[in-house]
C-alpha cells in the first residue's frame, strides 16, 4: 500500500513539474494588428512592430536552444538552472505578447507613452537575448575558452541570477506600466474597465 501511495505521489510530481514546465505559446499576430490599428505614425508604427518582430526572434531562439538541451547527454542536461534560466526567456516574453497586447487596447495610454513601453520591453528582451547566448558559448565552450565543470556551472549560475533579475523586472515594468492605467481609471471612476482588461492586481503579472 505504501508503495502505491508512494508512486501516485511521485507521477503527480512529474506531472506538476511539466504542466509547469511547458513552453509558452506566443502569437504576435493579434498585437501587430492592434498596434496597426492604434498608431498612425509610420515611423512609430515601424519602430512598434520591429520592436514585436525582435521579440519573437528571440523568443523562437531561445526555444529552439531549449529543444537541443534535451539532445544533451551531460552532466549539463541535468543542471536545472539551464533550463530555468532559458525558460526564463519564455515568461518575459509572454509578459511581452500578453501585457503590451491588452496596454495597446487601454484608452489610458496615449500612443507616445506605447511606444515607450514598447522600447522598455524591447531592452528587456534583447537583454534576455545576451544571456541565453551567453549561456549557450559556455555550456558549449563556444567562448573559446577552457573551463573545469566547476568554473563552468558558476557561472552558469551567474547567468541564471542575471536572467531572474531581467524576469523580474519586466514584471515590474508590467506591474507598474498597469498601475499607471489603474490610477487613471480610478480618477474618471472607471476602474472596472482596466479590470475587466487586465484582471484583479492579484493577477500573475500585477
Amino acid at each position: 500500500m505504501k508503495r502505491i501511495v508512494l508512486i501516485v505521489c511521485v507521477t503527480l510530481m512529474i506531472f506538476s513539474y511539466q504542466a509547469k514546465a511547458q513552453w509558452a505559446v506566443i502569437d504576435p499576430s493579434n498585437l501587430v494588428q492592434n498596434i496597426q490599428q492604434v498608431v498612425k505614425s509610420s515611423s512609430t508604427l515601424t519602430n512598434m512592430v520591429k520592436n514585436v518582430q525582435e521579440t519573437v526572434k528571440i523568443y523562437e531562439q531561445g526555444k529552439e536552444y531549449y529543444e537541443a538541451l534535451k539532445s544533451v547527454n551531460d552532466l549539463i542536461k541535468d543542471a536545472r538552472k539551464v533550463k530555468l534560466t532559458i525558460e526564463m526567456v519564455s515568461e518575459i516574453s509572454d509578459m511581452y505578447i500578453t501585457g503590451f497586447n491588452k496596454m495597446v487596447a487601454d484608452p489610458n495610454f496615449t500612443v507616445d507613452e506605447l511606444a515607450a513601453i514598447s522600447e522598455g520591453y524591447a531592452r528587456l528582451m534583447e537583454e534576455g537575448g545576451a544571456l541565453v547566448a551567453e549561456l549557450k558559448n559556455i555550456i558549449t565552450g563556444g567562448n573559446g575558452l577552457s573551463m573545469s565543470d566547476k568554473e563552468r556551472m558558476d557561472v552558469i549560475d551567474q547567468v541564471y541570477n542575471r536572467m531572474l533579475g531581467c524576469r523580474n523586472l519586466t514584471r515590474y515594468f508590467t506591474q507598474k506600466s498597469i498601475s499607471v492605467s489603474f490610477i487613471r481609471a480610478k480618477a474618471k471612476a472607471d476602474t472596472d474597465r482596466v479590470l475587466a482588461l487586465y484582471g484583479s492586481p492579484s493577477e500573475r503579472y500585477w
